[in-house]
């Protein structure tokens, strides 16, 4: 993917109502660890995401995903939620270690009967089930075994989709293999600000690899049950890179960035090969013997349509004497997470609104970015698989969630994706990040990206003002007019 240079960033007009095209999918998204609890109900073994939050200084206030939000038991609450939202679509992940806990075997029938549950209940209420595979969770055993680094790994993956297949194929059509695999790869094992908290970068270009065969094997296990009707995926946090300035040096740092945030899964993913310039800006780490005589081609399989997350665009230049890592909205780690790319410094991209997260809001990167997907990728659908804010929401004495710093972003990012559509982009759907308020990683239960506030220590869940806003959008297909330029507090 072509870099583009930084520009300010150009607020779409929001002077008049947008509407959507006839069939878009409007949905929201959870990730099982986030949300479910039960950690050890019904069979469930740990993922790397239990044992990592047990190490001291990991999360934030040494939070664990043990409760969550308690949707494994209050499920049927939350569909009621997505069915007064209007929604229909819910994009929610598996877990791994729930279906199959030491990641080898036969399925837990415990845990398929949950998500069938669920499937049946979504369907009920005519909201279709959309499903991904693989949200972070790898079952601990198989880190036990080497992890994603290790060959293996993708066999394993590989068969656990066929098993969930089998079980929820009469109920699912829409699936996705893996959600953001940069992040399992490159911050589990390279920066360590991630589970399973590994600071290697062989290893994490290893697991890159290992992720994109096992995407591969994924489809063809999924093909070799599901029905021909049904719809496969994968999700990428694609990032929006922008140099800081036209200076080849810094055009060189984007580059470098984008080979290692982007190429490294679109080219096996997409275009059935690892990009020459990735390989030779990694060469002092590794000569990529890990890579096997067709394995890229096998990671090229047809795919129905592209995931695609985004939140905020990412700024680089040549690092000139202002650090490595300046700057890079993926956690502070004296590892680096972008091997071949110690030469690039990271910065605060400018903006009068950024969110809780420190994050610029800036939805011309997400008009920018889809143009640059359509360009590149022509065929291949779109969808918006996340998209959202985490803000400092609370509730007022009057027993409520307003939170229009959320609705502005919303409504900034909707009118980005229309544009989009307007310039011939094949955009098919957006799932807003989150339903809930949930467990945020290292971050531990201090960010509230959902359009649902959950209190935590009763598990009451009170819908926000975007909720309801959004829900408008959901069953109207329509964006209303309003302005963006909200100020975030």
């Amino acid at each position: 993917m072509a870099t583009a240079t930084h520009r300010p960033a150009a607020d779409p007009d929001t002077t008049a109502v947008r509407t959507f095209p006839e069939g878009f999918t409007w949905g929201t998204a959870t990730a099982a660890y986030q949300i479910e609890g039960a950690a050890a109900v019904d069979g469930r073994t740990p993922s790397i995401w239990d044992t990592y939050c047990r190490t001291p200084g990991k999360v934030r206030n040494g939070d664990t995903g043990d409760i969550a939000t308690d949707h494994y038991h209050r499920w049927r609450e939350d569909v009621d939620l997505l069915a007064g939202l209007g929604v229909g679509a819910y994009r929610f992940s598996l877990s791994w270690p729930r279906i199959q806990p030491t990641g080898r075997g036969p399925a837990v029938p415990k845990g398929l009967d949950f998500y069938r549950r669920l499937a049946d209940a979504l369907l009920e209420k005519g909201i279709e089930p959309v499903v991904t595979l693989y949200h972070w969770d790898l079952p601990q055993e198989l880190e036990d075994a080497g992890g994603w680094p290790e060959r293996a790994t993708a066999d394993r993956f590989a068969e656990y989709a066929g098993l969930a297949a089998e079980a929820l194929g009469d109920r699912v059509r829409t699936w996705t293999t893996l959600n953001e695999p940069w992040c399992s790869a490159f911050l589990g094992y390279g920066s360590g600000v991630h589970a399973p908290g590994r600071t290697d970068q062989v290893a994490a270009l290893r697991a890159a690899h290992h992720l994109n065969l096992a995407h591969g094997k994924a489809v063809q296990a999924l093909r070799s049950v599901l029905s021909p009707a049904a719809r496969l995926s994968v999700t990428l946090n694609i990032h929006q890179v922008r140099a800081r300035s036209e200076d080849a040096a810094d055009l060189d740092a984007a580059r470098r960035i984008d080979a290692v945030a982007n190429r490294v899964f679109t080219g096996p993913m997409l275009n059935g090969a690892y990009p020459a310039d990735l390989f030779e800006d990694t060469a002092r780490l590794t000569d990529w013997s890990f890579v096997h005589d067709g394995d890229t081609a096998l990671a090229r399989q047809p795919l129905d349509f592209l995931g695609v997350n985004y939140y905020s665009p990412t700024l680089v230049s040549a690092a000139r004497g202002e650090g490595t890592h300046t700057f890079d909205g993926h956690g502070r780690s004296a590892h680096s997470p972008w091997p071949g790319a110690e030469r690039v410094a990271f910065h605060q991209p400018p903006g009068d609104t950024r969110t809780a997260m420190g994050w610029t809001v800036d939805p011309s990167g997400l008009y920018d970015l889809l143009r640059r997907l359509g360009a590149d990728f022509p065929g291949l659908p779109l969808v918006i698989t996340e998209n959202g804010a985490a803000f400092d929401d609370y509730v007022d004495p009057n027993g409520e969630v307003h939170d229009p710093d959320r609705i502005a972003y919303l409504q900034g990012h909707l009118a980005a994706v229309h544009r989009a559509i307007e310039a011939g982009v094949d955009v098919r759907g957006y799932f807003l990040w989150s339903l809930l308020d949930n467990f945020e990683w290292g971050h531990g239960y201090s960010k509230r990206f959902g359009a649902v506030y959950v209190d935590y220590p009763t598990g009451t869940r009170t819908p926000k003002s975007s909720a309801r806003w959004y829900g408008q959008v959901a069953r109207t297909g329509a964006l209303p007019a309003g302005s963006a330029a909200h100020s975030v507090r």
